[in-house]
């Protein structure tokens, strides 16, 4: 499914530029832009089975952050970012700026818990993020900010709150890469899971088969081999992995978990 929706925008992106000055280049970059999304989702997918996992990283101290990321260099490749303004959650995080001026070995995507996510792609990109995940809650045109993040050259994901139900998203579902279930109200680390999403993650599953999905919110050792039985593709997890006092041992304990559940089905 991705991959035709990726050689669609390969052809409309080189039918609708035109060849006249930069805009011949743009055309280039933006398939180069589609070719290493397509790459990147490939290697998710049909790679190793550690990327099941996605370690998810919020604070809001640039000090924090940096000890975090050199953590997460240590035992994966790719991370999420969580993006809080403070509005459509009540706490605020690190912002792009902070992302933009750290460097880093990691792949990563970002988790917008914003409003207006549109105004905050560009400097994403600019960052360094290959995809961005929006909350179909926090604008009233998602439309428009998967059109500006394809543009941009971004993966595009489509977050739910718990309470949304699945009816609310399913008209986007074939614009999106991915549908990320927030299994917590979105905001902060440690919450209570709410074991009513895994239901709705089985119930999007029979009803659009091969969408990637994933799921994020107070996920832990108790619980995760129950989750991963419920079917996502991935799983994310904050304080599980970077609230213990061995973050690379607990990361790999919770992945050991999802293997032997996987097998079980």
């Amino acid at each position: 499914m991705l991959g035709k929706r990726l050689a669609q925008e390969i052809v409309r992106v080189w039918l609708t530029t035109p060849f006249a000055g930069g805009r011949h280049q743009r055309r280039l970059e933006q398939i180069k832009a589609i070719e290493t999304r397509y790459y990147l989702h490939q290697r998710k997918v049909y790679g190793d089975k550690l990327n099941q996992v996605v370690p998810a990283i919020l604070t809001d101290d640039p000090k924090v952050l940096e000890t975090m990321v050199r953590q997460a260099e240590t035992f994966t490749n790719w991370v999420q970012f969580d993006i809080m303004d403070g509005k459509f959650v009540p706490s605020q995080s690190i912002t792009c700026e902070h992302l933009a001026n750290l460097s880093m070995k990691l792949n990563w995507e970002a988790h917008l818990m914003v409003q207006n996510p549109e105004n905050y792609l560009e400097n994403l990109r600019r960052a360094g993020a290959q995809k961005v995940i929006f909350h179909y809650e926090a604008t009233s045109s998602p439309l428009e900010v998967i059109s500006l993040a394809r543009e941009l050259g971004l993966m595009v994901g489509l977050a739910t709150n718990p309470d949304t139900p699945i009816s609310a998203i399913l008209p986007l579902t074939d614009k999106v890469d991915s549908v990320l279930f927030l299994s917590v109200h979105p905001g902060f680390y440690s919450q209570k899971f709410i074991p009513e999403v895994m239901d709705k993650i089985r119930e999007f599953g029979s009803i659009c088969p091969g969408m990637e999905t994933g799921i994020d919110g107070g996920i832990k050792e108790s619980n995760i081999a129950r989750v991963a039985q419920a079917g996502a593709d991935f799983i994310y997890i904050g304080s599980a992995i970077f609230l213990q006092e061995q973050p690379e041992e607990s990361y790999r304990r919770l992945v050991a978990l999802v293997q032997k559940a996987s097998l079980s089905l």
